[in-house]
């Protein structure tokens, strides 16, 4: 069964993460009001960039958490291979 499905992680950082989806959710709402009202293509796809720069980041972010707590727990205990495959299909996703 694959981790996502049996795992929980407690995370040090899991307030300061929240705190940036809601960011993110901020700009996607903020995005729906751009196109409500019409606004210039250019400021919502501005806007469209800065929320998957945002996306970008926060995912970089959960690689190295991941990385440095996950990965490196699963290669001590001996489920290093399995560990390295989903990560590297879960970096050919979000490099796409």
């Amino acid at each position: 069964m694959p981790r996502s499905e049996t795992t929980h992680v407690d995370r040090e950082n899991k307030e300061a993460l929240i705190k940036r989806l809601n960011r993110i959710g901020g700009q996607v709402e903020g995005l729906t009001r751009m196109v409500a009202e019409g606004r210039y293509c250019i400021d919502i796809l501005t806007q469209i960039a800065a929320v998957r720069a945002a996306l970008d980041a926060l995912g970089r972010e959960m690689l190295h958490d991941h990385a440095h707590g996950c990965l490196k727990d699963a290669v001590r205990s001996g489920r290093g291979d399995h560990a390295i495959d989903e990560l590297m299909r879960v970096v050919a996703r979000l490099a796409r």
